[in-house]
């Protein structure tokens, strides 16, 4: 029989009970630590503690008992369903299940913790005790900046990465980077890049390669497929060090249902909704949290917070949230169960998603919570004291489908679809938006960025450039997915590495995957230089059309402001391979508008097309702006021009 411990005072339980104690990591889990025996002499040992509150018996078994379910019975903690105890002499490393005998008639099931902060390298499925602490971080500076970082009026440009086919080593067969590596490699990459942050697709510990990470069974614990939470801590803060900031994708909507997991995790439906009209997801065939148990809450929010205190993450991507908002989310007729009033929305979920938010924004104020959400939802990113869900920033989905939709055109077809680069100005201030090119774009037959863009070869890598430029010009923050950044030509497989030797052996004279390298560097340079390109991304005085009407010549033009020191930017984009010159479009100001880049230029692989360096205003009005600029543009490119220099 395992010993009792005194780590649950009063107020704890309380706290656990009403669903409110979002440090609950710090007493469930393996802690381990040295208590007093009867005799008052030290013991070092390890206190498990478990919620399973439809449990005849909880047991903790593990390699330092022989997986033995005699031996070290838990004991119950007054009315909280928790059961707990101490186990002399188990230290880090040791490895562990629970095993639990239910009143419902489940039998001897043996159970991950979901508290755990470490766990065996898959196959295997055991927790591992693992003291968290320890780690010497050096990223005081990043951290006393990050809340400036973090206003809405700065740059920020997102490299989003899969850690398991970023890089792999080339020897045995191309095993995966370690967290240590990554952190040698990974921030001199980005900062040379000029990108503000990187997103890692889930880190959470997960049984199935193919899901990515977004199938999670260790909400508290990053993945051992890559090192342990100490050198994972290490990467954060080797990243952090070189300026940038680090986001997580984090998947509170659904769970896989594999036995060691939180299914049925203590015989009964304790984790997800015993319906399966609200508890099971068709699409991948996962269970669905139950939002409205102030215990489930309680542990999903504590796994958030949990990222952002131990772990110095600086923001979190919640993934699925129109899947978590629509009580009929892929489902049909007499599928699924509508709520108290009648209608689809998921109410716990709603009530669920404003509660973190609250929680996230108030205990760490600078960090993010992005919402990937699919739908037209209101006031997503708005506070949830006006109504809204309360994130930070949400991804733009119907920008992204729209503007891929117009460049798998072929130019000379393009001007009957105008409206598919437009329209999204008619809502782009409605939210804070993030512009993504995300994984989801380049995989499962959809093939890659450059695979996307019609014409030969020469004209696909110009498509693309043009495709970056127009996006940096347009208000919202930005995303990439790795590879992109080089116009890889394979869509992405996550079983190998990226194609890197694609830049090793390009011939110099072509410049073309090492030219759209540059391309994004520069991109991401003029984007932190110039603030009209960020200050005012979710504000319309930030931008002003110039002229969205030509669609017969398949030309853009807009202006984007930022405050009264940042110079105004133009940016023009023509996106059919058709030169044109004595383009003419209005300016607001007279003088000399320099030409800051031009995605046609021969370094970026472009004809060299251009305006010798700028453009003198003459005093000809057009577009309702009293000065106007003759304009050559390029082929298949996007332009920006400042106003101001030689």
């Amino acid at each position: 029989m395992a010993e009792k411990t005194t780590r649950f005072g009063e107020y704890d339980v309380h706290l656990f009970s009403e669903g409110t104690h979002f440090r609950s990591y710090e007493l469930l889990g393996a802690h381990s630590y040295t208590q007093n025996d009867k005799a008052g002499k030290d013991k070092a040992g390890t206190a498990f503690a478990v919620w399973a509150p439809n449990a005849k018996s909880v047991s903790v078994i593990g390699d330092f008992n022989n997986w033995d379910a005699s031996k070290d019975h838990l004991h119950g903690v007054e009315s909280t369903g928790i059961w707990e105890g101490f186990v002399p002499d188990v230290s880090n490393g040791a490895c562990y299940k629970y095993l639990i005998d239910s009143h419902a008639g489940y039998v001897d099931a043996e159970k991950t913790d979901p508290y755990g902060f470490h766990f065996e390298a898959p196959p295997r499925t055991a927790s591992v005790v693992w003291d968290i602490g320890g780690h010497d971080w050096a990223d005081k500076e990043w951290m006393n900046s990050r809340a400036d970082r973090h206003q809405q009026d700065q740059p920020m440009s997102i490299y989003e990465l899969h850690l398991g086919s970023w890089r792999r080593t080339l020897e045995d067969g191309g095993k995966y980077l370690s967290y240590l590596d990554l952190a040698e490699q990974l921030p001199g990459y980005l900062a040379d890049l000029g990108f503000t942050h990187v997103e890692f697709m889930p880190v959470t510990e997960h049984p199935f390669d193919g899901s990515w990470g977004y199938q999670t069974v260790g909400y508290f614990a990053p993945t051992s497929r890559f090192g342990t939470p100490q050198e994972f801590m290490a990467l954060v803060d080797a990243l952090h060090q070189a300026g940038i900031g680090v986001i997580v994708d984090w998947v509170p909507g659904h769970f896989p249902s594999d036995p060691h997991g939180l299914a049925k995790f203590d015989g009964s439906s304790l984790y997800e909704h015993e319906d399966h009209r609200k508890g099971f997801h068709p699409d991948w065939q996962t269970l669905i949290f139950n939002f409205g148990r102030t215990e489930v809450s309680n542990f999903l929010i504590s796994s958030a917070l949990f990222w952002l205190d131990k772990y110095h993450i600086d923001g979190l991507r919640v993934d699925a949230v129109a899947s978590m908002l629509y009580l009929d989310y892929s489902r049909e007729e007499g599928e699924w169960i509508p709520n108290e009033f009648g209608g689809r929305e998921n109410l716990e979920a709603i009530a669920f998603l404003k509660r973190l938010n609250e929680t996230v924004y108030y205990r760490f104020p600078d960090t993010l919570t992005i919402a990937e959400e699919s739908t037209s939802w209101p006031m997503v990113s708005r506070p949830t004291y006006v109504g809204g869900l309360g994130f930070g920033l949400k991804w733009n989905m119907g920008w992204m489908n729209d503007v891929l939709e117009y460049f798998r055109k072929e130019p000379v077809h393009r001007s009957y679809h105008h409206n598919n680069l437009t329209f999204g100005l008619l809502y782009a201030f409605h939210e804070n938006f993030m512009l993504p090119f995300s994984h989801d774009e380049v995989v499962h037959g959809k093939g890659s960025m450059l695979g996307k863009m019609p014409g030969d070869d020469w004209q696909k890598f110009a498509n693309l450039r043009l495709l970056y430029g127009f996006m940096y010009g347009h208000p919202g923050k930005k995303l990439l997915f790795m590879g992109s950044e080089f116009a890889q030509w394979n869509e992405w497989d996550a079983d190998k590495s990226l194609d890197w030797h694609l830049l090793e052996f390009e011939p110099h004279q072509e410049m073309r995957h090492r030219g759209m390298l540059h391309w994004v560097r520069d991109l991401n340079k003029m984007l932190q230089a110039e603030g009209a390109l960020h200050q005012l991304d979710f504000d319309h005085q930030g931008f002003r059309w110039v002229d969205c009407l030509d669609a017969g010549a398949c030309v853009l033009s807009f202006l984007r402001y930022g405050d009264e020191l940042a110079p105004p930017i133009l940016c023009v984009s023509n996106f059919t391979p058709v030169p044109r010159d004595n383009y003419r479009v209005g300016v607001p100001a007279d003088g000399y508008w320099e030409e800051v880049l031009n995605s046609d230029a021969e370094i970026y692989g472009g004809s060299g097309i251009g305006n010798l360096g700028g453009v003198l205003a003459e005093h000809h009005g057009m577009h309702d702006l009293p000065y106007s600029l003759s304009l050559r543009l390029p082929p298949l490119s996007t332009c920006f021009f400042r106003l101001g220099g030689a």
